[in-house]
């Protein structure tokens, strides 16, 4: 009897192949395309000023179920969305006042870095250990963000979502970079653990190896964190210092305060005459110095007498040395600087900004932002000068160091004012150009941060709000509201000694990139025998 090939499908036929609906298609990219957007925002929600800190490890965990086992282009579309969720909102403060169009650019190429993280992430999700790998690459990615282009935009830090967290006191042991590794870390973790206990529950096998560092990987990062917390104090090794915020506000909001710069300057100087007043009849202590904000006199006091003499009343009624945020134009160079004036003596030191903000206090490829919008350069008429040296303004031994608004946002510009003989931190700062946006929690969440990094006590005198007073463990002890005028007086700890964080340096930072490098390597040395043998 002769078989044929139809006999055989009807006694055998083979189950139907269905082909995929055009909604189905599409729904299996939405989905991850979704929940990564989804995913960056819960990233951002994290950040102040809210105290949700503990929200970016969900948002990681989130972030390795969508990149492990993906293809590197997947990973790349992928993490581009998680960085316009997080970025996007986070950064909105940038177009308050000069529209969407540099917001929307600047968050275009910063989420650039972070897809090309996911896309490292895809390589690395294969090696033994991925969180490990995956957390290092987010922190070279952050290494990359804080230097390039035009000296680099490290806001947005994961250190800096955590002022309020349980893994804070890391930032003395590493600064910003071990503490934002072990959050990630933490984060892509907290994916491995579930991810093997779901599969265990599913197969009844649990892969030990993986297991063990999945839970390490959440456990190793909050262990060092409770360790770290002897490594900060707030005792005074240097004695202490009463040290006076002064936040005099500005006649209205926007980027036109500076059209009223002489009565931003006279603000300042009341609010400093009424802290006087309060010291003469004993409602408030003699500060031993005097904190004005960055821009409190945009009028140069050097050139013009006006500003000089209200500077010097100031000083000689509240008895104490003012350091000045002004305006100066010296040598045809136009800086951002801070003028220690004594009193009597008036002028005896200066430091200037050194960490300028591009588009803001100097102007990149002028000729094309030009091109694109003349009333952008019509912002920047002349470009600020960097100072060269790091600033610390000594008065009988109460060294604070000066760290101009930008400049908290780098790691470098903070620590070489406590290598420098800084014994505490002064950051003044200028936000009345933001309104009411978040900006200005942002920034004093940094300024929380580099307090524990570095040990030190840190004060944020602002044109118009928040200016603060925090402690060495990173604990604000007072503050004002936005645009109110106030003050704030308080006696703080001077410290000298070094946490391994001041100490180290770039060092932690180093070491981090460097094994990141080493894991990408491996990674994608890896997916290329795969694709050779004809695995995944």
């Amino acid at each position: 009897m002769t078989v044929t090939a139809t006999s055989v499908g009807a006694s055998d036929p083979m189950p139907p192949r269905t082909t995929p609906s055009a909604w189905q298609k599409w729904r299996a990219r939405l989905l991850p395309s979704g929940a990564a957007a989804l995913a960056g925002l819960l990233l951002y929600v994290s950040f102040p000023p809210r105290t949700l800190w503990w929200l970016a490890l969900p948002a990681f965990a989130v972030l390795g179920w969508l990149l492990r086992g993906r293809s590197w282009k997947t990973g790349l579309g992928l993490g581009y969305l998680f960085g316009l969720g997080f970025l996007l909102p986070l950064l909105v403060w940038t177009g308050v006042e000069v529209g969407p169009g540099p917001w929307l650019a600047l968050v275009v190429i910063e989420a650039v870095y972070v897809a090309l993280v996911g896309a490292g992430i895809t390589l690395v999700s294969r090696l033994p250990g991925w969180p490990v790998w995956a957390a290092l690459l987010w922190i070279a990615g952050e290494a990359a963000r804080a230097r390039v282009p035009f000296s680099g935009f490290p806001w947005g830090k994961i250190a800096f979502g955590q002022a309020d967290g349980v893994f804070l006191p890391l930032a003395a042991l590493g600064g910003t970079p071990v503490l934002g590794f072990a959050v990630v870390l933490c984060g892509f973790g907290l994916y491995e653990v579930v991810r093997l206990a779901v599969r265990a529950r599913r197969t009844g096998s649990l892969h030990k190896a993986a297991a063990v560092v999945g839970v390490l990987s959440v456990a190793v990062p909050l262990a060092g964190a409770f360790a770290a917390r002897t490594l900060g104090s707030d005792k005074a090794e240097n004695g202490t210092v009463t040290v006076a915020v002064i936040q005099g506000n500005v006649p209205r909001l926007g980027l036109d305060f500076n059209s009223q710069r002489r009565a931003v300057l006279d603000y300042h100087a009341r609010e400093t005459e009424r802290l006087a007043a309060e010291v003469a009849v004993g409602r408030a202590e003699r500060p031993d110095i005097v904190l004005w904000p960055e821009n409190s006199s945009d009028i140069d006091p050097f050139a013009n007498d006006d500003a000089r003499e209200v500077v010097d009343r100031a000083a000689k009624a509240v008895g104490a040395p003012i350091s000045v945020g002004a305006v100066v134009s010296r040598d045809g160079k136009l800086l951002n600087e801070q003028i220690l004036w004594d009193p009597v003596k008036g002028p005896v030191d200066t430091y200037d900004k050194r960490q300028t903000q591009p588009f803001g206090e100097y102007l990149p490829l002028r000729s094309l932002v030009g091109a694109i919008n003349e009333e952008w350069t019509s912002m920047v008429r002349q470009d600020f000068s960097r100072g060269s040296e790091p600033g610390v303004f000594d008065r009988d031994g109460a060294a604070v160091g000066l760290v101009t608004c930008y400049e908290a946002a780098f790691d470098w510009a903070v620590r070489d004012t406590v290598t420098d003989g800084a014994k505490m931190i002064s950051v003044p700062s200028n936000n009345a150009t933001f309104g009411r946006s978040e900006m200005t929690y942002q920034q004093l969440a940094m300024s929380r941060v580099r307090a524990v990094e570095h040990s030190r006590a840190v004060t944020v005198p602002v044109t118009s709000g928040v200016s603060a007073v925090i402690m060495p463990d990173g604990r604000v002890t007072q503050k004002t509201g936005m645009f109110v005028a106030g003050h704030l007086v308080q006696e703080v700890p001077l410290r000298t000694s070094q946490t391994p964080a001041t100490r180290l340096g770039t060092l932690p930072e180093g070491l981090l990139v460097l094994l990141a490098a080493g894991g990408l390597g491996w990674g994608a040395a890896a997916a290329v025998r795969a694709r050779r043998t004809g695995g995944e």
